[in-house]
């Protein structure tokens, strides 16, 4: 199984275009070890010619350019994507589908009800979607069910519901429901290899814990390195599992839960600006390596 990090930063990217952090500030001036990320988004291949695409974020175009296995192969209009996997509806997970409008074929998005809910009603991507290529919508189980994908040969998908909240513009924001944010394991029939994919991971469920179990590759959850992040930065007073996201440090952490995973190649995508982990010298990167842990970058090739 084939796996490309397209994007492996959390909502506005790193350096964000209006944030003067210690992180951004410094990778501007040249003063830290470190590379810039695009918004969170992987490829998922059995072959390297057929492609699933996890999300798509607004920097979708620079990432699939940047990516020539997805390229024209033959015809005026062509791509190595098949599909697309919604996480969320969050916007810097679904902007990038109006980049694809383009397509001469019906978008096959695979998602949620509660994703296409808001896709058509809140953000209807979906529905301006529809005065162009057209969107075919394909619902996900979320007790774990299997599904394949039609094209792509020898993967199987298993969607499961993570505990969350909606988007800010979505109708049922303080209203939670199933389905709002999923986890997907992919397995690849053939080998019986496995990838837990979970870019938004607040809260480590009985599901999920088997889930991370079974899997071979971890590739989850590192968008804050604290539970207070945000509020030391000096950015929001909102928490990290407020937001919806595990912080690595402290009890119950993400390094703690990846501690249980030994067997598994653990990476953590989806990294906000602010995380300290960003910085290549830093005293947290280290403390991730101590404990065998991983952090994605834009271009990273995966095979599992």
């Amino acid at each position: 199984m084939k796996i490309r990090v397209l994007g492996s930063g959390a909502g506005g990217g790193f350096p964000q275009w209006n944030c003067n952090c210690h992180n951004c500030s410094r990778i501007r001036r040249g003063t830290m070890r470190s590379s810039p990320r695009t918004q969170s988004s992987i490829a998922v291949s059995s072959n390297g010619v057929d492609w699933v695409l996890f999300n798509a974020s607004p920097d979708i175009r620079s990432q699939l350019e940047a990516f020539s296995d997805v390229h024209p192969r033959s015809g005026i209009r062509d791509s190595g994507i098949r599909a697309v996997i919604l996480i969320d509806s969050q916007i810097d997970h679904t902007t990038g589908l109006l980049m694809l409008r383009e397509s001469t074929v019906p978008l096959q998005i695979y998602c949620s009800e509660m994703v296409r809910a808001d896709l058509t009603s809140g953000f209807p991507v979906f529905t301006m979607l529809g005065h162009y290529c057209r969107v075919e919508h394909h619902a996900v189980p979320l007790d774990g069910g299997a599904f394949e994908i039609p094209g792509i040969d020898d993967l199987r998908f298993c969607t499961h519901a993570l505990k969350s909240k909606a988007p800010p513009y979505s109708p049922h924001r303080h209203d939670p429901h199933e389905g709002d944010n999923i986890g997907v394991v992919i397995e690849q029939a053939s080998t019986g290899r496995r990838v837990y994919y979970a870019p938004g991971l607040g809260e480590i469920e009985p599901h999920v814990e088997r889930a991370m179990a079974e899997a071979d590759c971890l590739l989850v959850d590192g968008t804050f390195w604290r539970e207070d992040e945000m509020a030391h930065a000096g950015i929001v007073h909102k928490l990290a599992r407020e937001m919806g996201h595990l912080p690595q440090s402290g009890s119950g952490g993400m390094i703690e839960t990846l501690r249980a995973h030994e067997h598994a190649r653990k990476i953590l995508i989806h990294i906000n600006n602010t995380n300290p982990i960003l910085d290549e010298e830093s005293p947290e990167r280290r403390e991730l390596e101590t404990h065998g842990v991983e952090v994605a970058y834009d271009g990273m090739a995966i095979t599992v």
